[in-house]
């Protein structure tokens, strides 16, 4: 294959003409075209070009065909019009590949994705959830917050959400949280807090506004990490990814909606890991009941798990509201597609039968010790009786014995 090319600013390209012409046909060149002699003919053949301001044409030419003079074949010609600027003179060889850079400008979509790719950097807002109570008191807490205080839009009591920062501002179309100094914390009543757009040397901070009014404090703190994106040029309302979730504009709707379920989740993340200590504990008992053939638990040991397994389950199912549809989701579909993606992008339904199937485990095993203790407590009491009346027929023998002498 010949070809003969030369550099021309993508901008200056007018025109593109393709046809195929017989070996007969005349095209009119400055020399005249060698005719070819086979198929792998390619001759190797350079051309000086100089730019000029005037209307110019290049044509592009390719040999197909078997050797002979005679035999049948076409050839590939190609016009191309332009007007070119003026540039340096240059050398191109026949044989000579393209590059990208020579018809392209490559260098300027990087720039473009690069700058897109800091943009969504900066559109970032950082999710934090914690959960190191058991309670808190929500009326205390905006009682000292009155100007942090946002009123709530829904039923919902179980929680309140505060803003920090400039508090003149509120997120939505054209206003972005991320970027901004403006940051919300979500505290609910069972405990979970869920802090947006605050930094991780700051976080402290805002856990102690919430210690004050706590209750209930766990020896050791949970907290789970999530990430949302704001991108006003997204087709849909929401897309969801990999530990983030991706929404044109963040508002508090949003925040309330997001925040529920993180709290939920990070809360059940406790409950599970109290449960999962149960069931080891039985674990231990079954196994050694399978070695020694017996257990040594008193039974104020197993109610005291009785009543834990109880409340645990109490708690997941009033206190978290677990089952329950936020009145944003109901009222709202694009609310209602992010909370639905969060419930399972954290798996709180699986997450929960897997939390009722081991209390199921440690229901049945709860039974069966109360079974073995309460059939201990039968028989002790049956010897006690045993005893008292083999007491009775003592005492009575010797009454007789006495009078009969």
């Amino acid at each position: 294959m010949w070809r003969s090319i030369r550099q021309l600013p993508s901008s200056s390209v007018r025109t593109i003409c393709i046809q195929t012409l017989p070996y007969s046909s005349f095209l009119s060149f400055s020399s005249p075209i060698p005719k070819p002699q086979s198929s792998s003919f390619a001759p190797t053949k350079t051309l000086p070009f100089a730019s000029t301001s005037s209307f110019s044409t290049i044509i592009l030419w390719t040999f197909n065909g078997r050797g002979g003079g005679n035999a049948s074949g076409s050839i590939a010609s190609r016009c191309i019009s332009s007007f070119p600027t003026p540039q340096p003179e240059m050398m191109v060889d026949w044989n000579d590949a393209v590059s990208c850079s020579e018809v392209g400008h490559g260098g300027e979509d990087n720039d473009v994705d690069d700058r897109t790719l800091e943009e969504e950097t900066k559109r970032s807002i950082p999710v934090r959830a914690f959960f190191f109570s058991t309670s808190v008191d929500l009326r205390g807490l905006v009682e000292q917050n009155k100007q942090n205080f946002i009123p709530p839009t829904s039923r919902m009591t179980n929680y309140v959400v505060l803003k920090f920062g400039n508090l003149a501002s509120s997120p939505g179309p054209g206003a972005f949280i991320s970027g901004s100094d403006c940051c919300f914390m979500v505290v609910f009543q069972y405990g979970s807090i869920v802090l947006f757009n605050v930094r991780e040397h700051e976080v402290d901070d805002y856990l102690k506004i919430v210690e004050k009014h706590a209750s209930g404090l766990l020896p050791e703190m949970r907290k789970d990490e999530y990430e949302v994106r704001e991108k006003p040029t997204l087709n849909t309302w929401m897309q969801g990814g990999l530990d983030y979730i991706m929404l044109q504009f963040l508002n508090i709707d949003g925040i309330r909606i997001i925040g529920s379920v993180l709290g939920q989740s990070i809360a059940l993340d406790y409950y599970v890991r109290q449960v999962d200590g149960m069931v080891a504990e039985f674990t231990d008992i079954n196994r050694g009941m399978e070695k020694t053939g017996t257990f040594t638990m008193e039974s104020k040991k197993l109610f005291q798990i009785v009543g834990k397994a109880n409340s645990n389950l109490a708690d997941v199912i009033l206190k978290l509201g677990l089952f329950e549809r936020s009145d944003i989701a109901w009222k709202d579909a694009k609310y209602a597609q992010i909370w639905e993606f969060l419930r399972d992008e954290f798996e709180l339904t699986q997450r929960f039968a897997s939390l009722d199937f081991k209390l199921k485990f440690v229901e049945h095993n709860i039974h069966f010790l109360q079974e073995i203790l309460q059939n201990r407590k039968s028989d002790f009491l049956e010897w006690l009786i045993i005893v008292l009346i083999s007491v009775e027929i003592v005492i009575s023998l010797y009454d007789l014995i006495k009078r009969s002498f």
